[in-house]
């Protein structure tokens, strides 16, 4: 019993999330080179031995692998699943392509296509992630439209930040570091991730505009879904009685423009972060691998299917829940492939870089050493976060116990 419960709620929820965020960052490289008349040998659902697989008229080999974890798109001349071929094999390649096909067939190989197709190519992964994330939020608008809860406040919490910088019960929060805001969760994103940061918000307060400046705490939180997290807290309180939550409908086209605005509202967010992290304001130990994004899709099933009264309505909250952490988890996967590391897109988009100002591509032994450093980088920040899942798993503890 213990193990099948594992399995739906672990398992089956983590891979049905990751599958299609990343076989819609595949499929956007795949279009972009279909668009742009490129040959294709493979489009690959998961890694290793092929549980199913199908040509179509075009020659593309369609293949469902055994190991759900990812996927992968493979040209026409790859060695190699990334599409980073031996520099050094380019002009044979060439010559063999020549000689059996013409030199009209070059234009098919992505290798051999010009650089700003390349760029679009590469850069259309990351992009249908945005995508993926802008339709997922748009589409819950449009269905549910979404209850707005602004952020009144109705308690301040004393020597906290917030007293420290004057706010008062009553202050409605119209504005933070410099740009309006209508609902508490805008502020609540904003304040989590500036801890020890002064930021400018502006209240209505008797019928005036009043500036204040607010420098958020650090405080560690257990949250239901991401578990222990050290976040910044102002210590409001804001105002929840059912009077004070507004409903707000939108028609297609305020829906695209608010899936446009949560997805860049993310990313803006991630960026951010992200920043003050390789400054080391904020430590590393929130990065989370593969166990840690299982844990959270997990808790968020569990969130779903909670106080269901019928199995219907138990599949529909889990599933509501499953689409937002696969809008969100799509925009990171597309903002961390667009790093300027060798191995990822970003790292690619570098190169191509370097090649268009240069006019001619980096040096061949340069590109090699690159993609080992950019490997050795991903796969270190990999461990690293699994050893922080480990931790916040309290993995050492439970073997301690074992043996103590």
């Amino acid at each position: 019993m213990q193990f099948l419960q594992t399995v739906l709620l672990y398992v089956i929820p983590f891979l049905l999330v990751l599958g299609v965020v990343v076989t819609v960052h595949e499929l956007g490289h795949f279009l972009a080179a279909k668009w742009l008349g490129t040959k294709i040998d493979r489009f690959s659902i998961g890694f290793g031995k092929a549980l199913a697989s199908w040509r179509d008229r075009q020659g593309v080999e369609w293949r469902v692998a055994w190991l759900p974890l990812g996927g992968y798109v493979r040209f026409a001349g790859d060695e190699n699943m990334a599409s980073i071929p031996d520099a050094d094999d380019l002009a044979a390649m060439r010559k063999d392509l020549v000689k059996r096909e013409g030199e009209g067939a070059l234009t098919q190989y992505f290798h051999f296509k010009p650089l700003w197709e390349r760029a679009i190519i590469v850069a259309a992964g990351p992009f249908a992630n945005f995508a993926l994330a802008i339709v997922i939020f748009a589409a819950l608008l449009m269905s549910f439209g979404e209850m707005v809860l602004p952020f009144r406040v109705a308690q301040v919490n004393p020597d906290s930040a917030a007293a420290a910088a004057g706010f008062r019960p009553g202050d409605l929060i119209v504005e933070a570091n410099g740009r309006p805001v209508r609902r508490f969760d805008e502020v609540q994103q904003l304040v989590r991730v500036r801890a020890e940061v002064p930021t400018r918000f502006v209240v209505e307060r008797g019928g005036e505009r009043v500036a204040l400046t607010a420098t958020p705490r650090w405080e560690t939180q257990t949250d239901a879904v991401a578990g222990e997290q050290r976040v910044g807290v102002l210590g409001l309180v804001p105002a929840q009685r059912p009077e004070d939550f507004v409903r707000v409908r939108y028609d297609p086209i305020k829906a695209l423009a608010g899936g446009v605005q949560r997805t860049w509202n993310v990313l803006e967010t991630s960026v951010y972060y992200l920043g003050r992290m390789v400054t080391g304001q904020v430590g590393t130990d929130q990065l989370r691998g593969p166990l840690g994004i299982a844990s959270v899709t997990k808790n968020v099933a569990q969130l779903g299917a909670e106080n269901a009264p019928s199995l219907g309505h138990m599949l529909m909250g889990v599933g509501l829940n499953l689409v937002q952490l696969a809008a969100l988890i799509s925009v990171s996967i597309g903002f961390m492939n667009l790093l300027p590391v060798p191995v990822l897109d970003g790292g690619h988009l570098l190169f191509y870089a370097y090649e268009a100002v240069a006019r001619r591509p980096l040096a061949a032994k340069v590109q090699a050493a690159g993609y080992r450093v950019g490997l050795a980088l991903v796969l270190g920040l990999m461990l690293f976060a699994t050893w922080n899942d480990l931790q916040r798993l309290r993995v050492f503890n439970l073997f301690g116990g074992l043996f103590s």
